[in-house]
């Protein structure tokens, strides 16, 4: 197995960039692997890593159908509704409680 090219933070070189900035683009990976990484040291703590693709390799971004956007919403919805009280909290519950803030600490004012 071949190891990656490691680029200190902001030297990669032309044609190589991150996830993000491809989607910035209107691009996305397609497919490729990744093909170097780029690290930004950190004082205390391992540094941060940023896998690059080759823009030449990258494909457009697949357009959002009507299908699409409404499966998205949908469960984007779900994800607002809590399953204790089943009410909508106007929020997207937290996955670490698992319910409405109400619900998981009930001497609070409940569905104001």
């Amino acid at each position: 197995m071949a190891t990656l090219p490691v680029y200190p933070w902001r030297l990669a070189p032309d044609g190589l960039v991150t996830r993000r900035q491809l989607r910035a683009l209107g691009l996305r990976p397609g497919g490729q692997d990744v093909v170097a990484q780029v690290e930004r040291p950190r004082r205390r703590r391992g540094p941060l890593v940023a896998y690059l693709y080759r823009i030449d390799r990258a494909r457009p971004v697949r357009p959002m159908t009507a299908r699409r956007a409404a499966a998205l919403a949908k469960a984007n919805g779900a994800r607002r509704w809590c399953p204790t009280c089943r009410h909508d909290a106007g929020y997207v519950i937290p996955a670490s409680l698992g319910m409405c803030t109400p619900c998981a600490y009930p001497e609070s004012d409940r569905h104001v």
